[in-house]
């Protein structure tokens, strides 16, 4: 019996060992035959490389410093500061549905983020408690209800398609997240019993203050990524002509956040100020004031101590599960898809005239078409209206714009590689499923009528 179990055990052992290392030597045949076979002499492929690098460079430069690090302290908040008792009042599985879901489809409109910038604050509140509907709803609506970029739309692409996308938006982050909530009732019933018995520890400061904390937070965000509108006039241009004033207004707000709301000793927060202040004196560029800001602001709190210590050792959790990811996805994407932003445009390994001919029409496959290029291509903020516009100028139809829009900005296969992180394969398949399904509908009853 012994001798039995003894050469069960090392078979075993033995299976495991070399399927490791038949594990390593197909890592090192794949790399060898993409290295052997690469066609660096075709154009196309050069141009996709060049697109790839080129994406990256501005996704560094640009995306990251402005967006993803602000938006990981933001989700250090919720982490942290924001107790379970309030995620699980308006977010919870046993929260008001309807409260629930109207305040996840409206997020879009304060945060105005893009759809890798709204994963940090999304696993937040997934991992504090959410319910998955209005989780779901959260991380659809934050990239796809962009006041800005519905503005923009309408001035662009025509009043209707403005109106299509606002409409279409809030219906898909409720109905998406219902249906999420619904396929997976049953986990949600444990989730909400198990909730039942949770008895949140009291507010640690009142929940003005934590909010002041968290909202100004926010709008740093927003006005640090205020995008130009398309008139030369108008509240919306003026804000951005005046956003950085904007934002070193919310910048002193949150000096005294920290002062007074999280107790970090004021002369630590007023030199951080300073030397954040010089810098902004002695750069062209917002970008270095903004890095120092942070780099002041985590060096601050994490010599604090406490709760405040902790809020960047979770923001920094957040970094390291998120940007691995994303800089996986930004890759692969500009290697497929290429690179557009800023007047720039760069072909990828896709050519985008194949794009413009499958999506002529209205038909079911080109809104099909559509929605799935646009689930896994990476859209920044406002630059989709743009990328619209040179597509229906080529011949796209109407209904396949907006079931690219509809899918577009909300997903991207770096978003798609985060949300499997925090949720898993199969709820994500689901996810963007749901989203492709009914962008591709609204696509094709959109184009029925214009």
């Amino acid at each position: 019996m012994h001798l039995v179990s003894f050469v069960v055990k090392n078979i075993k052992k033995y299976k495991m060992e070399i399927s490791k290392e038949i594990k390593i030597l197909g890592g090192i045949m794949f790399f060898f035959l993409l290295a052997f076979f690469m066609p660096l002499d075709n154009l196309r492929f050069q141009e996709a490389i060049q697109a790839t690098l080129d994406l990256t460079k501005w996704y560094a430069r640009e995306h990251v410093i402005l967006c993803l690090l602000p938006a990981f302290f933001i989700a250090g908040v919720i982490s942290v500061f924001v107790s379970q008792g309030s995620v699980l009042k308006y977010f919870g599985a046993n929260a008001k549905k309807w409260l629930a879901y109207s305040v996840a489809a409206v997020s879009g409109t304060i945060l105005a983020v893009c759809s890798c910038t709204i994963l940090p604050l999304f696993s937040s509140i997934h991992k504090r408690g959410a319910g998955l509907g209005p989780a779901i709803a959260f991380l659809y609506s934050g990239p796809a209800i962009n006041i800005l970029a519905i503005i923009l739309t309408a001035n662009i692409l025509g009043f209707e398609m403005g109106l299509a996308r606002v409409i279409g938006a809030v219906v898909f982050s409720v109905v998406i997240g219902v249906a999420m909530s619904l396929i997976y009732s049953k986990e949600e019933k444990v989730k909400a019993k198990e909730q039942m018995n949770v008895i949140p520890p009291p507010e640690k400061r009142p929940i003005w203050q934590t909010s002041l904390h968290f909202f100004t937070l926010v709008l740093i965000l927003v006005f640090a990524n205020w995008g130009k509108p398309d008139t030369d006039s108008g509240i919306l241009f003026w804000i951005w002509i005046n956003k950085w004033y904007i934002t070193s207004f919310f910048g002193l707000i949150l000096v005294y956040s920290l002062i007074s709301i999280l107790k970090i000793k004021w002369w630590w927060v007023i030199a951080g100020l300073l030397i954040t202040a010089i810098s902004a004196f002695l750069s062209s560029s917002p970008l270095i004031p903004m890095i120092v800001g942070i780099a002041a602001l985590t060096v601050i709190t994490l010599f604090d101590g406490g709760d405040n210590k902790e809020w960047t050792l979770s923001s920094w959790d957040f970094t390291k599960q998120i940007m691995p990811l994303l800089a996986l996805g930004v890759i692969v994407a500009g290697f497929l898809l290429g690179s557009t932003h800023d007047n720039v445009q760069i072909a990828g390994i896709i050519p985008e005239t194949w794009i413009s001919n499958l999506v002529g029409g209205n038909s079911v496959f080109a809104n099909l078409f559509a929605s799935i290029v646009g689930a896994f291509m990476y859209f920044a903020t406002l630059t989709e209206v743009p990328i619209l516009q040179g597509l229906l100028a080529a011949g796209m139809g109407k209904g396949p714009a907006l079931a690219l829009l509809l899918a577009g900005p909300s997903l991207s296969l770096p978003n798609m590689l985060v949300i499997r992180s925090v949720i898993g394969l199969q709820k994500t398949l689901v996810y963007v499923g749901l989203v492709v399904v009914m962008a591709t509908t609204s696509g094709l009853i959109y184009g029925g009528f214009f």
